[in-house]
């Protein structure tokens, strides 16, 4: 794009650096503007006069919310959290789904489910007939007992994932999901040690407890998500073939993982994040090689 009606039309250049040329627009005020003068938004990117208004128009809410949770300056912090897009999320629902789908082939989904799902004895060769298989405390989370069960889990995942990624970041969006699933194992083990389960539900309400504690961290209005969070606790009770053990202890881990990722979330404080996230699995660990044990021999 060298020609002269090109070079003669200032839409073509940067509004600010009039030197300089460029095709994209501010998604705000439709301004042309270089790379130097874009900030990635929810949608496109916006100018810097744009950026300086929104900040100033920002709710108490939303202010509060900057000093405590972001880090840098507040425009970068906001756009980071505004436009991250959520790679860790996708994955997760393109892996899960890609193995039920595989689940709902008849005679490959039994073989398949039999391989990965959870069941205590698994931890335990000593006391049962069963074969040293600790992985299955993750890899529960990622078959499902059914295609409404598949679908729920993953409209969930989804929903929360698209907006707390971007909040805390792929790396610690991923350790929560992991985190949260093995927590939801474990108390299964401990308390229903000759159940098996399958589903990531562990994870996903690991997710609304994280969801749940940095909303109040930030002092958003988080009313309507306890609300949710509890109707669908109380729902394992009064449903069948549900593993309310798996909700609560993805529940209490992702509250705990959120608790820790709000106390350390400073650049100079990634040691002991890392060192308390790494802690939390190591206390799961134990709970798991000693108490499961302790109640089948009891």
């Amino acid at each position: 794009m060298t020609t002269p009606e090109f070079a003669h039309n200032r839409d073509n250049f940067c509004y600010r650096h009039p030197d300089r040329q460029s095709f994209v627009l501010c998604q705000r005020c439709l301004r042309t503007i270089c790379g130097e003068c874009q900030t990635p938004a929810a949608v496109g990117v916006i100018c810097p006069e744009c950026m300086k208004a929104e900040r100033k128009n920002r709710t108490p809410a939303q202010k509060k919310a900057e000093r405590r949770w972001g880090s840098g300056s507040s425009g970068a912090a906001l756009a980071v959290t505004r436009s991250g897009r959520p790679v860790v999320t996708y994955v997760l629902l393109a892996v899960t789904s890609f193995i039920g789908l595989l689940q709902l082939i008849p005679g490959l989904g039994d073989v398949l489910t039999g391989q990965l799902l959870f069941a205590a004895p698994y931890l335990y060769p000593q006391l049962s007939v069963y074969p040293f298989e600790p992985w299955r405390l993750l890899t529960a989370i990622f078959v499902h007992g059914g295609f409404i069960h598949l679908a729920l889990n993953m409209l969930a995942l989804w929903m929360i994932g698209q907006s707390l990624e971007p909040i805390l970041g792929r790396a610690r969006f991923l350790a929560l999901y992991l985190i949260s699933g093995l927590g939801g194992s474990v108390m299964v083990a401990c308390l229903a040690p000759t159940t098996a389960t399958v589903g990531a539900s562990g994870a996903i309400f690991g997710m609304m407890a994280a969801l749940l504690i940095i909303g109040r961290h930030i002092g958003a209005n988080v009313t309507g998500l306890l609300v949710i969070l509890g109707i669908n606790f109380a729902l394992g009770f009064f449903i069948g073939n549900i593993a309310w053990q798996a909700h609560l202890g993805g529940t209490i881990v992702g509250a705990l993982v959120a608790l820790i990722l709000t106390r350390t979330k400073r650049r100079d404080q990634r040691f002991w994040q890392i060192l308390l996230l790494a802690a939390l699995v190591v206390v799961l660990l134990v709970a798991v090689a000693f108490v499961p044990p302790l109640i089948i021999l009891g």
